[in-house]
Formats: C-alpha cells, structure tokens, sequence
C-alpha cells in the first residue's frame, strides 16, 4: 500500500466559514487525501470561563465555525463523498458547556413560543483528561462531581446543499450539517451525497461528549484535532448522510417535527436494505421494524436529527458502498502505526 497523501489545515481566526454553501474553497484536494485538520468550538474559542457568557462574547450569527470548505476533485452532483474519521481528539484540557437564552429542548424558544421567561445564562467549564480519557462535570451549585468518559465526535459535517442554497452552520438537512449525533466518532465512515462540483465538504463543532438528543442545545464544546481520510464513490447516490461504522450501518433524517425526521430516517434505512442488501421494500421495511435501533441526535436545532441503525452481524453478507469502509479502517490503520 503506497502512503496517502497527507494535508495539514491549522486556519487562522479569519479563514473559517460559517455556512454550508456560499464559501470557497480553502484548498482542492484529490480522492484518497488525507487531512489532518483543527477545529475550533461552536464558540469560536470566546467562552472559556464561567464568567464569559454566550450573549456577551459571541456575535450571532458567527457560530459554529468549520474548517473547510474543501473541493474534492472530480466530485460531482450523484457521486458520494465518504470521510473516514481516523482520530478525533481534544486540542484543549478544558470544554464548555452552556444553557442559551430561548434555546434547548426544555425551555421556551422563538418557535415554542411560551409565557414563562428564557433559562438563565449559565456556563460549564468541563476539565478534560485527555491521558485518563475524562471529562470532569462540576456543579454550579453544590459540591457535586462527576468524571463521565471522553466520547469525542463532531456535531457537524456536511457538504454544500443543492439547488444554490447555503445553508448555515447551524442546520442541519439532506447536506449535514449540524446533526450533533454521537455517532459521528473515531472509526465511522460518513457518506454524504454530493450536491455541487467539488462537494465542498466542511466540518467543525467538536464534542468532548454529548448526551443522545443534546437536551439544554449545548454539548461538551471543545477545539478538535482531527485527521479524515476524504474518497469519492463515482455515480453512488447518497440522498440523506449516512454512516457505517464497524458493527453497524446508520441512516440519519432532519426535519421538524421530530416525526418527520424519524420518518426519514427510518425510509432512508429501508431504502439502503433495498438497494445493497437484497431486501424487497416490505421484507426491508418488515425487518427494520424488529431490528432497528433508533437514538436521537438532537432535539434543539433549527432542524432535529434521529439516527436509524441495524447491526451488521444481522444483515446479509453483501458489500456496501463498494467496500470503501473496510477499505478506509485499513488505510487509518496505517497511518495509527
């Protein structure tokens, strides 16, 4: 196996793009590169004590900063652009975490409009132990303490959206985006259907950890180094993000109400059955149903995420995606050596 090409993106404060769409390209890189690359947090690195709240440090809409976009050569609309996550690692010993005024899955928001008044502006500095693998939540009121494990993941990937749009950071559709699942690990392969020429592939909105659904709007946020390795699969169509990781293979759905994005979610999977598994649509559908489990991504953003996913050991043994997975866990073996 010949050594891959390796790019090494560390972006200044003024090179990150805010929005899916409407950014150049900070650098073209072919099928089969390599991109070790820094994210900086949802905050842009301005909240880093209790003391520095959101509505005060940050200006909206400058939230949720990716590094990127990318033009990935030769990609066109109906291919698919698949990002293998070799390692996702905090760059910092702390992360942040937050309640925002008139955001979160318990509150009132500008949507769920109510009588009772906004959540309080409150942080969380969390301090990681990136040797032991901890992150150490503290209390504001009281003495309690608690270490959770380190689960680091990015909450957004995604590409350019179709039909000229662009798409802010913030949201997350049929492009990516911010789905802010905790599947989005070391070791998963993302799909993403390409849109536009070159993809124009993004991410950021590194999580320590989060919790399934994201509840209060705001994860464990912290800098990420990461290193992807960026393919492309040739007339494979991909029409929501995907994900297929060692032990199983997952459909996401955004929309409003949570409902629709459960339902899309869920036909998306179906449809993956159908196409590479050999399944008819009522035996796919049938089997999914016993089979599927379901988490939530996020039940707070512009759009909410679910998650549809099936146990490989329980799928026919057919080849999906080409075998670029296996292909890929290969390659990032390599470069872990």
């Amino acid at each position: 196996m010949s050594d891959p090409r390796i790019l090494t993106v560390r972006p200044e404060p003024g090179q990150y793009a805010w929005t899916f769409g409407g950014a150049p390209p900070v650098a073209r890189v072919r099928p089969g590169t390599v991109v070790d690359l820094y994210t900086e947090d949802c905050f842009a690195g301005r909240v880093r004590s209790e003391k520095d709240l959101v509505s005060q440090v940050c200006e909206f809409p400058y939230l949720n900063p990716q590094t990127g976009p990318f033009h990935v050569e030769g990609a066109e609309p109906g291919d698919t652009l698949a990002v293998h996550f070799v390692s996702i690692e905090p760059a910092r010993d702390w992360a942040a975490s937050t309640t925002v005024p008139l955001f979160g899955a318990l509150t009132s928001t500008h949507t769920t409009a109510t009588l009772q008044p906004p959540l309080p502006e409150t942080v969380w500095i969390w301090q990681l132990d990136r040797e032991r693998r901890t992150a150490l939540f503290r209390a504001r009121e009281g003495d309690i303490e608690v270490e959770l494990p380190l689960d680091p993941m990015h909450g957004t990937v995604g590409v350019a959206p179709a039909n000229l749009e662009v798409r802010s950071a913030l949201v997350p559709d049929a492009h990516g985006g911010n789905m802010d699942t905790p599947e989005m690990r070391a070791g998963v392969t993302c799909y993403l259907g390409v849109n536009v020429e070159g993809a124009l592939f993004s991410l950021g909105d590194g999580h320590a950890r989060q919790g399934e659904g994201e509840t209060c709007g705001v994860a464990v946020e912290c800098a990420m180094h990461t290193v992807v390795i960026v393919e492309l699969l040739k007339d494979v169509a991909t029409p929501w993000p995907r994900l297929e990781s060692d032990t199983h293979i997952m459909s996401t759905g955004s929309a409003r109400p949570l409902e629709d994005a459960f339902r899309i979610s869920q036909l998306d999977l179906v449809q993956w059955l159908v196409r590479d598994f050999g399944f008819t649509e009522l035996d796919a559908y049938q089997f999914a149903t016993q089979a599927v489990e379901s988490p939530l991504a996020n039940v707070c953003d512009t759009n909410y995420t679910c998650v549809a996913k099936l146990r490989k050991q329980w799928l026919p043994a057919r080849e999906t995606y080409r075998g670029t997975h296996a292909r890929l866990r290969e390659t990032a073996a390599v470069l872990r050596r």
